[in-house]
């Protein structure tokens, strides 16, 4: 290979998986506007597992939200790999939530008339995989629940919701996966049997990961933590470098 092209080629492999670039986020009230994101600068490598930290209305979740093309900045840009956030259309946004991101809510949004089956089937189906029931297994399984497959949400505690929506979070092994408060509906000993299953099983697909949490004791378990306050990123702690 000529040294233009290994140049060429170093850059494609050293291009961050997300890169944002002055993020903001404001709304106009009547009272006046609202900065919720304020000029947030963040650049994210694959494999990496980052914690987002901060007091309550602090920009977290609302910062995932845009990752995940569910809310529209309206200052500054997120790229994806090879993709700019901001040009794509909703169309183009769902393609890229159901190709490359798993998503996990603190309040599971499984779909009720759905099994624990069906809801993991679920993304494989829409994204046209094959084998979706057998991969779909498969992965109840690996989360303790291949006794549960055919039960309703409404038949499952809450541990167990919580445990099929990251089955289907990760099922078709996304880029990069959200989490908001992955334990904030559960009680200590659950989640944190949760919390070893979503590092495990993150860890096994390869994914990057990024949750928002309160507890001091997930965040140190990510390789990065950043502080957000009034929509600012005022710290980011790489854990790698400062070991």
């Amino acid at each position: 290979m000529n040294p233009s092209a290994e140049l060429a080629a170093e850059s494609i492999t050293s291009a961050p998986l997300i890169d944002i670039q002055q993020l903001s986020l404001s709304y106009a009230l009547a009272e006046g506007q609202l900065d919720v994101l304020r000029g947030v600068d963040l650049s994210l490598e694959a494999g990496e597992t980052v914690a987002i930290l901060g007091p309550s209305g602090s920009g977290k979740t609302t910062l995932l939200l845009l990752l995940a093309g569910l809310e529209q900045a309206n200052g500054g840009r997120i790229l994806f790999e090879d993709a700019d956030l901001d040009h794509l259309d909703a169309e183009a946004l769902a393609d890229l939530r159901r190709d490359r991101l798993g998503i996990v809510f603190q309040s599971f949004h499984l779909v009720p008339s759905l099994t624990a089956l069906g809801n993991v089937m679920l993304p494989l189906e829409i994204a046209g995989r094959d084998n979706p029931r057998e991969t779909a297994l498969t992965m109840l399984e690996r989360v303790g629940l291949g006794e549960r497959t055919s039960h309703y949400p409404s038949q499952l505690s809450g541990g167990e919701q919580q445990r099929v929506a990251i089955a289907r979070a990760l099922v078709h092994r996304p880029r990069l996966l959200l989490a908001d408060e992955p334990t904030g509906n559960l009680d200590a000993n659950t989640g944190a049997r949760v919390i070893e299953l979503l590092f495990g099983l993150n860890q096994e697909t390869g994914s990057s990961m990024i949750m928002v949490t309160h507890d001091e004791a997930i965040a140190a378990r990510c390789r990065r933590v950043l502080r957000l306050r009034d929509g600012k990123l005022i710290e980011d702690r790489d854990h790698a470098l400062s070991a």
